[in-house]
């Protein structure tokens, strides 16, 4: 494949829901523009996008490929991302690098979640799009109601045709391109003559385009307005104008899985996207502050970092889109986000997972590079003389947590590193231990999301997994104020040890914890004072009614006894530790849990039986509210209730919705559901002691 300027390349991102032919679409523009000789099957695993093991298997995309076809003397980088609302990441990462989206609607089903979901990472990045109304050769495809039904997307945007179908169902036969006033049957490589039964309707969708296209300039508003007949390329340059700015919004037509309209598709593209010099600059933090930087050859060197895989035989490929300058193969970079130098071996173009070798990649281009040491997604790589970063987008709060553990002995020494390298590859997974509960946890955005991960790290890493439910990581605390008193006194042959201790616990509003000293007259000398809070930090960390932290006390030693031989610093310590016990259950102790915030997304039809869900669930709704369509509940819920909630919501909705959770606050336990969790967790701790 040949290098390629800024000027002759597009960015374009295919987002939709699940199951609207994105994978087919891009394997259908692959096979018009001769990049294969045959088009492969989502059902067959035969597809360039879903090549990996786990995509065939379950036929559904996983994670974005690199679709580039060569069309007209340019280079479209096509990225497929998958559709399943679970791996939203790779959409975001994606949208990251792109400088326009086609949001591809199914002609049966319209609109769906996962396409309000996409639409709406459209809207964070600002970037110019389509609408394209795929399938329409599917039995019940409806141009008209499809077209209805996406207005919903947006109350601003203007929606317009830019392409008519000729013919819906078994008659769908090719477009008819409402700029060119054209025909284009099949791939829609050759035009003709609008056929004399759609030029009626031709002719009015035109009058609607050209009127969205002069009021994109003032100029040729104005120039319409007199009645003058404005020329193709007014047209197209009223348009560009209108797309970029975001209130047009062109609707077009296809069957990928028939190859019909493909070509038509790739001329918009050309014609109507911005190419990456076009496009509004990048912005990079630089040693001066923040910084425009403009897309081009002559720039200072800046590659954004969107996506890394791991694989068997290839190892680490790390995918990167050249912002400013010039990339070179078996060159040496600086990494400005890890602040360490890479040395660059060869530069490939990705093709699905075809590795093509390229010597240059040019500023606005996306490309690929083995073998990277420390690079991860996110980072900037740049000149060493010219720092430069470039922002990595916010990602979604985790949704879906599994408790881990290794099958075998030798899968625990690698557990660590291999879910480490995991959440490099995916900024929407994430593992850490947990003090609380001891366990290991891996968060990601639902169920099939994790299980993915799980099959990649046994497939890819060798390293097998099992994985439990969470426990949830309950917080004590006290109510009141308490004390207690403890001497520990044990006496073998030669010294002994002695220790007295009396203290207070306290709540404490502000901050997690404050030890203090109120010993007077020397009763406890100030050396033993160390000891003392170790002992106590002790049992705040293992906990003292059900075995969790124990946080926001404030403890006071008031007094005690020491004897001049006996008393020694571990003798302080356990004195310390048992008062501190006997005095947080004086104290009116209570378990705290989790309380999160939950915003769910669903269908109106099924608003009943979510909030009928809810309740049993001890939410608090605090608001409902309908939005483009759809209703939006907001609720308070404990993670305890959440834990599967990803799952359930599915099966609530028949996949169609969708919330998204975060921390707000820790909040008491009612007591009844507080006795089953200490009774739970006493049982737990007697069956460890016991093995």
């Amino acid at each position: 494949m040949k290098e390629y300027a800024s000027d002759f390349i597009r960015n374009v991102a295919l987002v939709s829901h699940s199951g609207s032919g994105k994978t087919i679409l891009g394997e259908a523009l692959l096979f018009m523009t001769g990049a294969i000789t045959r088009m492969g099957k989502v059902e067959d695993g035969s597809t360039v996008s879903d090549f990996e093991e786990e995509e065939i298997r379950r036929g559904l995309s996983l994670s974005t490929s690199v679709l580039p076809v060569e069309y007209k003397d340019h280079k479209i980088n096509i990225l497929d991302t998958p559709g399943y609302t679970g791996f939203v990441g790779e959409v975001i990462s994606a949208l990251r690098v792109s400088d326009g989206a086609i949001v591809v609607i199914d002609a049966v089903s319209g609109v769906e979640v996962g396409t309000e979901v996409v639409w709406g990472y459209c809207d964070t990045f600002d970037l110019p799009r389509f609408v394209l109304i795929n399938k329409m050769d599917r039995e019940n495809a409806n141009f008209q109601r499809a077209l209805e039904g996406i207005k919903v997307l947006s109350k601003d945007a203007h929606f317009v045709p830019l392409q008519l179908p000729m013919g819906e169902q078994d008659d769908f036969k090719g477009v008819i391109d409402l700029l060119s006033m054209k025909a284009r049957p099949a791939q829609g490589e050759a035009s003709e003559d609008i056929p004399a039964e759609f030029q009626a309707a031709a002719e009015d969708a035109r009058v609607v385009l050209v009127e969205a296209a002069a009021e994109g300039d003032d100029a040729l508003l104005e120039k319409y307005l007199e009645g003058e007949e404005l020329s193709a390329e007014e047209i197209a340059s009223g348009l560009q104008l209108a797309i970029r700015s975001g209130g047009l919004i062109p609707v077009l037509v296809a069957a990928g899985g028939a190859n019909i309209g493909t070509a038509p598709l790739l001329d918009a593209i050309l014609s109507l996207f911005p190419s990456p010099s076009d496009a509004p600059p990048a912005r990079a933090e630089g040693p001066a502050g923040e910084q425009e930087l403009p897309t081009s050859d002559s720039g200072p060197l800046a590659a954004y970092v969107w996506k890394t895989t791991a694989d068997p035989f290839v190892g680490k490929l790390t995918y990167l889109r050249v912002y400013s300058g010039v990339l070179a193969s078996d060159t040496r970079v600086w990494n400005a986000t890890k602040e360490t130098e890479e040395r660059l071996g060869t530069l490939y173009v990705m093709r699905g997972k075809e590795q093509i070798a390229i010597k240059n990649l040019h500023a606005g281009d996306i490309g690929a590079v083995p073998k990277l040491a420390e690079t991860a997604t996110g980072d900037t790589l740049c000149d060493k003389s010219h720092l430069l970063k470039l922002p990595m987008p916010t990602y979604p709060t985790a949704l879906y947590s599994v408790a881990v553990l290794p099958k075998t002995q030798a899968d625990s020494t690698k557990m660590g590193p291999t879910l480490t390298r995991l959440c490099e590859e995916d900024p929407t997974l994430s593992w850490h231990q947990e003090p609380s509960t001891n366990q290991t946890i891996l968060e990601g955005m639902g169920d099939q999301h994790i299980d993915v991960a799980i099959r990649k790290a046994e497939t890819k890493f060798q390293v097998g997994l099992n994985t439990d439910i969470p426990r949830v990581p309950y917080r004590e605390t006290i109510t009141r104020t308490g004390s207690a008193q403890y001497r520990h006194k044990k006496q073998t042959g030669g010294a002994g040890q002695f220790a007295e201790v009396h203290l207070r616990v306290e709540p404490l509003e502000e901050g997690e914890f404050e030890f203090v000293n109120k010993v007077f007259g020397g009763a406890i000398s100030s050396g033993f004072m160390p000891a003392i809070e170790k002992g106590v930090r002790g049992v705040m960390k293992a906990g003292v009614i059900a075995g969790y932290p124990v946080e926001k006390v404030r403890v006071e030693v008031y007094d005690g006894k020491e004897h001049p031989v006996d008393s020694k610093a571990v003798a302080f310590e356990i004195a310390g530790r048992e008062a501190f016990k006997l005095a947080v259950k004086e104290a009116g102790p209570v378990l705290l849990e989790p309380i999160m915030n939950v915003r769910i997304i669903v269908p109106e039809a099924n608003m009943g039986d979510v909030l009928g869900d809810l309740n049993t669930r001890r939410a608090r709704v605090q608001g409902m509210e309908t939005e483009r369509g759809r209703s939006v509940v907001t609720a308070q819920v404990p993670l305890a209730e959440m834990l599967r909630y990803a799952t359930d919501l599915r099966s609530l909705t028949g996949g169609r919705g969708f919330f998204t959770m975060e921390l707000s606050h820790y909040e008491v336990v009612p007591p009844h559901v507080a006795e089953q969790i200490v009774a739970a967790r006493q049982k737990e701790l007697n069956k460890e002691e016991a093995g």
